[in-house]
């Protein structure tokens, strides 16, 4: 699995056009007893998936960057309800680092912090129903086995608590669907 890397450059750019606060995960096996007095905390939920798809890099990529295609993933998903709910917003994809994304009716938001075309595409991503100000990192790796990708994600800094809804809708929203449109061709 890849370390999550973004450069400096990447993290400069996507702070000066992304005026929110990031939660931040860490992770450690145990806390220590003064965890209090320092403000580290030790309990922030974080996801780590890996699927393997059936098309290059640079497919995957493209269909994870692109409104159009993007849109008929959401589609095929349990969550295409969210496309014509009240006051849903069109699927859209900033093609730049630092642009933003719509997905799923507005419904996901947030901003490209770093996008390395057919190896990695990272993003301060959100849900609607989380605090104003609160986006979390999502990082997809891709990487090339034959003519398949294996797709390393790691998703950290969501408020506690909701990484079990989190994890199963990365399979149900994301993964699952995007196998099924690879696979149309």
């Amino acid at each position: 699995m890849h370390s999550p890397h973004i450069s400096r450059r990447s993290l400069a750019l996507s702070l000066a056009v992304l005026p929110v606060r990031l939660l931040i995960a860490a992770e450690t096996p145990a806390a220590p007893p003064n965890d209090a007095a320092d403000g580290l905390s030790y309990t922030s939920e974080a996801i780590r998936q890996e699927v393997t798809l059936e098309a290059s890099p640079q497919r995957v990529y493209q269909v994870l960057t692109s409104t159009k295609e993007f849109d008929s993933i959401t589609r095929l998903s349990d969550g295409a309800a969210l496309l014509n709910a009240s006051g849903a917003k069109p699927t859209a994809i900033s093609t730049e680092v630092g642009g933003s994304f719509t997905l799923f009716g507005g419904y996901i938001r947030g901003r490209h912090l770093e996008m390395l075309p057919n190896e990695r595409l990272v993003q301060a991503w959100r849900e609607g129903s989380w605090k104003p100000g609160e986006f979390s990192i999502a990082a997809f790796y891709l990487t090339a086995q034959g003519a398949k990708t294996r797709l390393n994600f790691e998703h950290r800094g969501f408020p506690n608590g909701n990484g079990a809804s989190l994890a199963h809708g990365w399979y149900s929203h994301y993964w699952e669907p995007l196998a099924k449109y690879l696979a149309q061709g």
